[in-house]
């Protein structure tokens, strides 16, 4: 018999690639979008069943599930209503817990690394946290509502870090920097980055986040960190895409707009602990996921 998934934002940048691979592996697959946030066309190649709903709001489904991988929420850090994005996001992680009682499911979730700040890195799952952001701050109290869980269900929480690949396009400026320099690069523009191009990311290909969430089915509760522990200033990234694209464009250094209170300079993670207890270990090195990722692009 099939596994019945949820995948809720199963039309966004994530869960759009986490469900297609799903039905590749033969799970029989419910998506759940309200596509506020998505692309309907990054669903073209899925057969199951996809349901328009906002996920914050209740909803009796008539079937049952054994995993649900909860990817949907407001994640644009600078979405300008701070009650909606929270209020969204804790409400849909509720209801996420509720049909999991009701079904008993393992349930997998997205976090994000953006609730260490700037804080120590590498950054690791049990330092101090430092909140930016009303999303941050939605993403750790779901982090802690979890924690409260353990000892009742199977639930996993995956801290997200810089998220690059196929289907993100639809998100327009929070879109990945690989995608945004990218699309400047191949127009012959020279590249747009922060002064002086020396903050640091942890850039992680799609690939690699369909395959945590995987290996969270099998782990045991907790939440883990998602990242390659590689960081990538975003010098070296220029450097990067001109080698893959076969280019020679200099950054173009433009001042920072953002406030530095808010702004995480380095997103370096420390993967341990996901290592240890997950088996989960970042396959793709940055210039073999940027080749992957414009061969894609290339071909739309």
């Amino acid at each position: 018999m099939a596994i019945k998934s949820l995948v809720t934002g199963g039309a966004g940048f994530i869960g759009s690639n986490l469900a297609l691979t799903l039905e590749k592996l033969g799970h029989e697959v419910v998506v759940v979008d309200n596509f506020q946030f998505a692309d309907q066309t990054n669903l073209k190649e899925f057969k199951g069943k996809v349901i328009s709903l906002d996920v914050s709001t209740p909803y009796s489904f008539s079937s049952s599930f054994d995993i649900i991988f909860h990817q949907a929420a407001i994640t644009d850090p600078r979405y300008p209503n701070d009650e909606e994005t929270f209020n969204k996001n804790i409400e849909g992680f509720k209801q996420m817990i509720s049909l999991a009682d009701r079904c008993e499911a393992k349930l997998v979730y997205a976090s994000t690394a953006g609730l260490y700040g700037n804080g120590l890195v590498p950054m690791k799952e049990q330092q101090e946290k430092q909140i930016l952001t009303i999303y941050g701050r939605s993403k750790l109290k779901m982090d802690e509502m979890a924690v409260s869980l353990f000892s009742k269900r199977h639930i996993v929480g995956l801290r997200y870090f810089n998220v690059f690949g196929p289907r993100e396009a639809h998100k327009g400026r929070p879109a990945s920097m690989i995608y945004h320099l990218y699309q400047q690069m191949k127009d012959g523009k020279r590249p747009r980055i922060f002064n002086w191009g020396e903050q640091i990311r942890d850039f992680i290909y799609v690939k690699d986040i369909v395959t945590a969430n995987l290996k969270a089915v099998d782990a045991p509760s907790g939440v883990y960190n998602v990242a390659t522990g590689v960081g990538t200033s975003f010098n070296q990234l220029v450097k990067t895409l001109n080698e893959v694209m076969n280019t020679k464009l200099d950054p173009e250094y433009f001042e920072m707009p953002y406030d530095a209170k808010t702004y995480q300079a380095n997103t370096q993670g420390d993967p341990t602990l996901a290592e240890q207890k997950m088996g989960f270990k970042s396959e793709w090195k940055l210039k073999e996921a940027i080749e992957d990722y414009l061969q894609w692009l290339q071909k739309k």
